[in-house]
């Protein structure tokens, strides 16, 4: 495992951090850590990376002890809250971290660091601006900076705080690519982010804090299929028909009607463990004179799981916004 957490627990004197949370993160995977604000995401990562002192529990990292100087020297890190000195270069600024990471002065002055410099400069989207200074940067070529700092060693664990949140969408659509090549070289990477999308299309795992507790983890095709469900449209519906097609179905099925139509259509929302369920439920309604015109899976969208998982949803469709 390139990362493993057995319990780790940080909580303030307000009471707000996290508790508990054990994670396993494979190699060669994009593992994604989600919750709202104030869920601990933060804390968690400043703990795996060594800047804050758990209270209980521990964890390993590239198989030895978070924090241990072994394991940071094959660490990547972009944090949330970046700055750079607006006076040096782009190019200065990663020869700066090259010595933040341990490396010796005469190798980060070497040719061969200033062609990965170069490289990952490109990698990032910096192009020939290595040679500007930072305060010409706009926020989103400063983000662009910050993780072309964090892959400059050519670390095996990469951690990335919400690395898209200044960028635009073309940049958003360009890190994701990145973070795609970088899982085909075996990379690990870590990605904290609010951006659901960004996590929908590149994450092979994921997990969600809520209040400091780890609430899921799981493949993204597992924990979505939790809400998964089918929709059926049919002709000749009857409003009677619910109540007897919910009295003959198997246990773990429900029905539910989400539209009814003056002609007799309707479309259905069934919940069911497996296709065979479904088979069953088709039987059913043709046993009462429905006509079947469609029958396809549906599956829950990401957002929708978030706002589920973080009790959000049903306050969202009652009243609008939460403050």
């Amino acid at each position: 495992m390139m990362l493993q957490t057995a319990g780790l627990t940080k909580i303030y004197g307000s009471g707000t951090g996290c508790k508990n949370i054990s994670l396993e993160i494979k190699q060669g995977q994009i593992f994604g850590l989600l919750g709202p604000n104030g869920a601990g995401k933060s804390t968690f990562v400043k703990m795996v990376i060594g800047l804050l002192n758990p209270d209980s529990g521990s964890g390993t990292l590239l198989g030895k002890p978070i924090g241990h100087p072994e394991s940071r020297r094959e660490l990547g890190y972009l944090p949330e809250l970046f700055r750079f000195q607006d006076w040096l270069t782009g190019e200065e600024v990663l020869r700066y971290h090259a010595g933040l990471s341990g490396m010796p002065y005469s190798q980060a002055r070497s040719s061969r660091m200033a062609s990965r410099m170069q490289e990952v400069l490109r990698m990032t989207g910096l192009g020939n601006r290595g040679s500007d200074r930072v305060r010409h940067y706009s926020k989103g070529m400063q983000q662009r900076l910050g993780l072309a700092c964090a892959l400059l060693t050519d670390p095996s664990f990469i951690i990335l705080d919400e690395p898209s949140s200044a960028l635009d969408p073309i940049g958003r659509y360009e890190v994701r690519q990145l973070l795609e090549r970088l899982r085909s070289e075996g990379k690990t990477v870590f990605l904290n982010t609010h951006l659901l999308e960004d996590v929908e299309a590149v994450c092979d795992e994921v997990a969600f804090l809520h209040l400091g507790q780890l609430r899921a983890v799981g493949t993204m095709s597992d924990l979505l299929h939790a809400g998964a469900g089918w929709e059926i449209a049919v002709g000749g519906w009857q409003p009677e028909m619910e109540a007897d097609l919910t009295a003959e179905l198997l246990p773990g099925m429900s029905i539910a009607v989400i539209r009814q139509e003056a002609d007799g259509s309707a479309l259905l929302r069934v919940a069911a463990q497996n296709r065979e369920q479904i088979g069953y439920l088709n039987r059913l309604l043709m046993d009462e004179g429905a006509t079947l015109y469609e029958v396809k899976p549906v599956q829950e969208r990401l957002e929708e799981w978030f706002l589920s998982m973080s009790g959000q949803r049903d306050a969202a469709g009652e009243g609008g916004m939460r403050r």
